[in-house]
Formats: structure tokens, sequence, C-alpha cells
């Protein structure tokens, strides 16, 4: 059975993983359909964006980078400078390539910004780790139940719309969906749980919130008198 839970202080005891497969950065609308064409050939890939990070209340950016990867190759499709090719709308939108990713409906939320459409065949893996007894909702976190080791976090904050991306924001966005994938693919391994184990896993879980809720309240009360 798996670890349900995970604490941040495991997972900064586990050596850290990073995609160490093939990249191919789309930032030219002539790249487009190689890389959708190559994408075809898999049954399953991983998916994750990302968006240049705002510092300023009330300024948003929309999503810069696409992640689509398969165990060994990752395309990083540059949106801020392709925008968001029909190519690759079609691509989210075809039923019989599955997509995996982890909150996903940020995600399409953020695209749909650019250009509207209706996402199919999508797994996000928030909607079935619990099946498998795994009540984390992180990537990091999931990751780490799974195989052991650690996601670095390291790039999440950098400028995602700089004229280069270096190696390191490189590794980091394709790390995110090839890890997805992965996930995805060692869950469907593993033997669902049942319905009256899952039930109770969430039963424990909120006994156990509400414990920690009581005991704030009794530390909140000591510090008041």
């Amino acid at each position: 059975m798996l670890k349900s839970k995970i604490t941040k202080e495991e997972i900064n005891l586990l050596p850290v993983v990073i995609f160490e497969g093939k990249i191919t950065l789309v930032d030219d609308l002539s790249k487009v359909h190689p890389a959708i064409e190559e994408l075809r050939k898999a049954k399953v890939v991983g998916l994750d964006t990302e968006t240049k990070p705002s510092f300023t209340r009330g300024t948003y950016h929309k999503v810069s980078l696409v992640q689509i990867s398969t165990l060994n190759h990752c395309f990083l499709f540059r949106l801020n400078y392709i925008g968001f090719p029909p190519a690759l709308a079609e691509f989210l939108t075809d039923i019989t390539i599955k997509k995996v990713g982890l909150s996903l409906r940020d995600d399409f939320n953020g695209l749909n910004k650019h250009h509207k459409f209706m996402p199919e065949n999508i797994v996000d893996i928030q909607s079935i780790a619990q099946s498998y007894g795994i009540m984390e909702l992180s990537l990091q976190k999931i990751y780490a139940i799974l195989f052991e080791k650690k996601i670095s976090k390291s790039q999440r904050l950098t400028n995602w719309e700089s004229p280069e991306l270096t190696e390191q924001q490189q590794r980091y966005a394709a790390t995110d969906a090839w890890a997805s994938l992965q996930i995805y693919l060692q869950l469907m391994r593993e033997n669902k749980l049942s319905k009256k184990e899952i039930d109770k896993m969430v039963l424990d879980k909120l006994n156990e919130q509400r414990e920690q809720q009581n005991q704030a309240k009794l530390l909140s009360s000591d510090s008041n008198e």
C-alpha cells in the first residue's frame, strides 16, 4: 500500500530528480507542425504550463509556455513568441491522445485566454490519486511518495518570457510535464483501494484536521490569557 502523506521535511531528504531527455524549443511557427506530428505518435503525454510571475497587484500575464512531454522528449511551446497555433489547439482536443497533468483546470483557463477551445481526453492526477491511497495534492509530494525523489521548485518564479530560456528553466519546465506522465503510468500499475478503504482514509484525514484545529484554538486561547 502506498504512503498516504509525506512531509516537507521528508521530501527535503530525498535526491533531486530532473528530466534528462531531449528538449525541443518550439519558438517559431515553422517548428509547430513537426513537434505536433512527433507528439501524435504517443498514446499518452504529460502536460503543464508556465506563466510569467506578477509581483504587482492587479497585473496578470497570459500563459508563456506549454510543455508537452513523452518519457524521453519534451516540447516547449513558447506562446509569447508563436501565439496559440491552431495545430496545438487541435492536439489538445484530440480524443485519441491522453493528456495528463496536475490541476489542469487552471492551465486550461489560462490557455483559453489565448484561444477558446475544449480539451479532450484529459486526466488530472489530483482526481485519481486518492483512489490509490494518496491524500496529497501537489505534484512534488505525489512524485516523492511514488518515486522517493524530489522535484525542485527553484525556477518556478523566474521570467518565462525572457528572450532566452536558460538550461535550468528548460529542465525545470520539462520535468513537471514529464513527472506528471511518470506518475500516471506508475499509478496505472498500482491497485486501487476499495471504496471502504478510501472512505476510512478521508474520515481519518478529517478527524486529523479537526484535531489540529482544536489544538490551534487551545494554543490561541492560552496565549491570550
